[in-house]
């Protein structure tokens, strides 16, 4: 190459360079997978049996007592009885259609999922609102969960604990855990100053300003990022049926790598009436609890 090929070719290492550092840090993580993996595999023991347990609870529940609850849930959440009847009807097509058994799979590993995102998003989205230094920490890593794309969170985690439920769920809640931790951390920094110090005044400790005032404040931003959690979770179950998780997403996969029209749309409009249905419940949550509070008029 000429010396002054750097002004026309961009200067790059050389390609047995990139092999050695591939190679070096596939290796290593190769090492830790095998020295490690057992160990942090029998750490989501527990995760792993509750998620069982819960996934035969509804595959073993009656079908009309499981409407029946979700019905009732969404009546509580939003005291609207159109959005009970289109729960009503949409489980009702599912079970016609033969989709049951795959939308109670996915709904208890999407339900599992964002338990543990909002276990984890919640507390860290407080600690971010209650320390700059915390947000600038945590910030840029909220970016790269955000945009990094969804398949490439699936290598590590079946490199580290194989295919199966648990990988799943783990990819799952790190694709769809960062908009609770943004929406937590600004709805707490949204509460108006006056308040808190009223609440001061008043002998609040920094505890009962937190719960007593802060987080009830910033519950409708809370609950529009469990919504967006939600949506995020549906969106990653077709890409985690690839590692083994069963329920909804197989069959669209299956339906595009065999060509299958109708047993994809079928499926993918099953995942769209849980999106609709898990969105309309949290948002009229989050309009009720912020009128509760005065934010919004009735």
């Amino acid at each position: 190459m000429s010396n002054d090929s750097w002004l026309t070719e961009f200067p790059q290492l050389e390609r047995a360079q990139l092999v050695e550092i591939r190679k070096t840090l596939d290796g290593s993580y190769r090492a830790f997978s095998r020295e490690y993996g057992d160990t942090i595999e029998s750490f989501f023991d527990p995760l792993l049996a509750f998620l069982i347990w819960f996934e035969k609870l509804l595959l073993a529940t009656p079908w009309w007592l499981v409407i029946a609850v979700l019905a009732g849930i969404a009546y509580v959440a939003s005291r609207s009885w159109k959005l009970s009847l289109g729960v009503v009807i949409s489980f009702v097509l599912i079970g016609v259609f033969g989709m049951w058994d795959n939308t109670m799979r996915t709904m208890s590993i999407i339900l599992v999922s964002t338990l543990v995102a909002i276990a984890i998003g919640i507390p860290t989205g407080i600690a971010m609102a209650r320390s700059d230094r915390i947000q600038r920490i945590v910030t840029p890593m909220l970016d790269v969960m955000q945009t990094m794309p969804a398949f490439v969170y699936l290598i590590p985690v079946v490199m580290l604990l194989g295919i199966g439920k648990i990988p799943g769920v783990i990819a799952v809640v790190i694709y769809a855990v960062p908009p609770v931790i943004r929406l937590t951390n600004l709805g707490i920094r949204l509460v108006d100053e006056e308040v808190l110090e009223a609440a001061t005044a008043y002998g609040a400790s920094p505890m009962q300003r937190l719960f007593g005032v802060q987080i009830p404040l910033a519950m409708p931003n809370i609950m529009a990022g469990i919504n967006q959690t939600i949506m995020m979770a549906l969106a990653m179950v077709v890409i985690a049926s690839m590692i083994g998780v069963k329920g909804l997403g197989q069959p669209v996969l299956k339906s595009i790598t065999n060509q299958y029209f109708t047993l994809g749309l079928l499926n993918g409009l099953a995942i769209v009436a849980l999106a609709i249905i898990f969105d309309r419940i949290s948002q009229s949550y989050a309009q009720r609890s912020q009128q509760h509070l005065g934010g919004t008029p009735k």
